[in-house]
């Protein structure tokens, strides 16, 4: 028996469209960099780009459990010597990008070589409802629906 292994030209993607509104971050990314990389298909080959194109909407109103909305912080580095900045999550979904906490949650858990960098293109996120790849048919993909800890205002009623 010889092992199955994809050919990039065999890769089959699917569009799938992601209401992240009262999700809880963390989990959705992972589901989320489970499918670009295509590790839920049974044809999954680790050196292919076998993964699905995902959109995510409604970014700005993704959930974190907890105290991490005021306590999580980004950090950078301007590259000038004492050039650390930072910033908590709650000021960056309330300013002008609030998708790149989505997008650095998910990012941060794809491989950080080329292959992951190919994958990372297949992700589109945007704040509001709207997204511009109604031309794709995108299948609406329901998290909240796999897991009841997947949506941060069951999680919330569910601790009590």
């Amino acid at each position: 028996m010889n092992t199955y292994s994809q050919k990039p030209a065999e890769v089959e993607r699917e569009w799938f469209v992601i209401d992240a509104e009262g999700l809880v971050l963390g989990r959705m990314a992972s589901i989320v960099a489970m499918r670009l990389r295509g590790k839920h298909k049974p044809t999954y080959t680790p050196h292919v780009d076998c993964g699905d194109n995902i959109i995510i909407v409604n970014a700005e109103k993704v959930g974190l459990t907890g105290n991490k909305r005021d306590d999580k912080t980004y950090y950078w580095h301007t590259g000038y010597p004492g050039g650390i900045k930072s910033r908590t999550a709650d000021k960056i979904l309330d300013g002008n990008h609030p998708e790149r906490i989505v997008i650095k949650a998910i990012e941060r858990m794809i491989t950080r070589n080329p292959l992951g960098r190919k994958q990372m293109k297949k992700l589109h996120v945007y704040a509001g409802s709207d997204h511009p790849h109604e031309a794709q048919n995108p299948q609406a993909l329901d998290i909240a629906a796999m897991n009841p800890k997947n949506s941060a205002n069951r999680a919330a009623a569910g601790s009590n």
